[in-house]
This record gives structure tokens, C-alpha cells and sequence, in this order.
């Protein structure tokens, strides 16, 4: 007869063997991480292009992962309020985002930097803060607060507007405007203007209740929130633009960190990957904006170097000033920028 001790260990070696030849028994279950934008979802190849980054990132990741990362994504700020992005992701509260940076500036003043009126006049100058001290100061006063840049994406934008059209400061006097940062709300009481902050999301409600009479924005954004509908008046970023937003891809530390080696070279390569598309997007959406408004109706205008420069006054003696003199490291941070050429 066989022993009880035996027999104990009989069994146990069969459930040990069928446990290992069921398949994906020990496999570990994936980690799920979710993405929120304030943006439109993208329905097709001409949707928002923003949303269509996210989406890439997502499927290029999951794929070289082999499916140990996977993602769910919320656009339309479908997770959490627009405002609330930057803070959730301090507070390890959210996992990943791509948002405009300046949105983070009450919290972080120094990012502010990223909106800051005739700073950035090409995307190409934009794309080269990277690797400049700039960009490194910019990914250390964010490491700090538990987030870290994977996407650079800088984007163009005009200024839609219900009154007039609105090219040099002058045109800016008397009328109710959204900036979309701090800084580039400073530049625009110096031209004149009543300013109302608010997310792009909420533009288009605003400026059809009266709210707003014009607003900047992204060339993209302002496709997007189809401000067409009711605007008669756009300012193009073709030729040239005062108004460069930085709006990364970006993914809370803590969670960075807690990922494998291998799992954050994966996420790093892929999300700096995805640069040159968000620039392609851009320049493209700058052009078929303006495409979009005059179809609907819209009297279209571009800004050169004259009215540009006529922006670039009020704007060193209102934004430059106020950032220089009044955020932490401000001037050392401005002047790090102006030497991006």
C-alpha cells in the first residue's frame, strides 16, 4: 500500500504539473494606464490630432510590451475637468495626460513659460528647447513635482473673434478675450482687451452666450471646437503666430518609476517617436484652419513681421516683466529661452 505521506505527495506533484500546463497561468495580468485629453475623440484620420497621438502612443506601446502595458484612454474630458489634469497627475491621482502645460500654472508658476506671448516664432525653435538648458530645467522643476515629459508637442494658434478682426494690439482694445495662460492674458490687457480665463474646451459655450467676444487658441483646437459656427473673423498662424503653446505628453513619475527597465525605454522611445508627427499635424491644421473658416463664412487674416513685432513690445514690457520679476528663477529661466534661437 502506498503511504499517506506518499500519496500527499503524489498529488501534489500532479496539481503542480497541471497548474504549469494550463497556458497563462503564471502569466501576470497587464497594467492598465489611463490616458485623459480634453479633446474631441477622433473619428477618422482628419479628426483631432491630439487624440490620434494618444491613440498611437497607446497601440505602439501595448504592441512592443506584448501587451504587459495597456491603456484606456478618455477624451473630452471624460475622467476628470480639464483644470484638474496637472494637479491629479502631482498627486499620482491621474496616470497620464496630454494637456497644455500653462494650465499647470497656477501650481507650477514656472511653466507658464510655455505660453508665453512671441517667445516661441517656429516650431522648429520650439522643438529645440528639448535638448537646451531650457528643456532640461523644464523636465528637473517637473521631476520635482512628480510628472515627466514623453511627447514634446508645440502648437501654433489664432484668435477667432465674433467683433473684429484682431491683428495688431490695437485691435485687441475694449473687447472680452481669452488668452489661455497667465502671461498671454498679461500682454492682452496691455493691448487693452478684458481677459476671461478659461480651458479651450469651454471657448465655444463662452464666445455663443457673449461671454467672450475672441479668443487664442490652437489652430487645431480652434478646428476642433468648431468656433466656425459662429465666427466671423480669424487670425491664422500661417505666416506668423504669437501665440506657441507647449502641450506634452505627459506621465506621473511615481508611475514611470514603478514600471520595468525595459517597459520605460519602451514608453520613452515610442512618446519621442511620435514628435515629428505632432509638428506635421500641426503645420497642417495651421493651413486647413484657415481653409475651414473661409468656407464658413469667415473674413480670414494673417499677422507678419510688422504686427508681430507691434505684439512683441507689449509683450516684453507686460509678460516678460511680470514673469522675470515675479516667478521663482524667472529671469534665468526667460533668458535661457531667449537663447534658443
Amino acid at each position: 500500500m502506498i503511504s499517506k505521506t506518499k500519496r500527499h505527495l503524489t498529488l501534489a506533484i500532479a496539481a503542480a504539473a497541471l497548474t504549469f500546463s494550463l497556458p497563462g497561468a503564471h502569466a501576470q495580468a497587464p497594467r492598465v494606464i489611463k490616458i485623459s485629453h480634453q479633446f474631441p475623440a477622433a473619428t477618422s484620420e482628419d479628426g483631432d490630432f491630439r487624440d490620434r497621438l494618444v491613440r498611437r502612443f497607446a497601440a505602439e506601446v501595448e504592441k512592443q510590451t506584448k501587451g504587459s502595458l495597456k491603456f484606456e484612454i478618455y477624451p473630452g474630458s471624460s475622467l476628470m475637468k480639464t483644470n484638474s489634469q496637472i494637479g491629479a497627475l502631482r498627486k499620482s491621482a491621474l496616470d497620464m495626460s496630454l494637456v497644455p502645460l500653462a494650465y499647470g500654472g497656477g501650481e507650477i508658476p514656472a511653466v507658464n513659460l510655455t505660453l508665453m506671448p512671441t517667445l516661441v516664432t517656429s516650431y522648429e525653435q520650439g522643438m529645440r528647447w528639448k535638448n537646451a538648458p531650457v528643456g532640461k530645467e523644464l523636465d528637473r522643476i517637473l521631476a520635482e513635482k512628480n510628472i515627466k515629459i514623453l511627447t514634446w508637442v508645440w502648437q501654433a494658434g489664432g484668435i477667432a473673434s465674433t467683433k473684429k478682426p484682431v491683428v495688431v494690439p490695437e485691435d485687441a482694445k475694449g473687447l472680452k478675450f481669452r488668452g489661455g495662460s497667465k502671461e498671454m492674458d498679461q500682454m492682452l490687457k496691455g493691448a487693452g482687451a478684458a481677459v476671461t480665463g478659461m480651458p479651450s474646451s469651454e471657448i465655444y459655450s463662452a464666445m455663443q452666450s457673449g461671454v467672450l467676444d475672441a479668443a487664442l487658441t490652437s489652430s487645431t483646437s480652434l478646428i476642433s471646437f468648431r468656433l466656425h459656427e459662429f465666427t466671423k473673423f480669424v487670425t491664422t498662424a500661417r505666416q506668423k503666430s504669437f501665440w506657441f503653446m507647449f502641450e506634452p505628453l505627459l506621465i506621473s513619475k511615481s508611475l514611470y518609476d514603478s514600471l520595468t527597465p525595459e517597459q520605460q525605454k519602451i514608453v520613452s522611445e515610442v512618446g519621442a517617436s511620435l514628435e515629428q508627427f505632432g509638428v506635421d499635424e500641426s503645420k497642417k491644421d495651421d493651413l486647413r484652419m484657415a481653409d475651414v473658416y473661409a468656407k464658413a463664412g469667415a473674413k480670414v487674416s494673417d499677422m507678419d513681421d510688422k504686427a508681430f513685432a507691434a505684439w512683441r513690445a507689449v509683450a516684453e514690457q507686460t509678460a516678460f516683466k511680470d514673469f522675470a520679476e515675479n516667478i521663482k528663477g524667472g529671469r534665468e529661466l526667460l533668458d535661457m529661452a531667449l537663447s534658443v534661437k
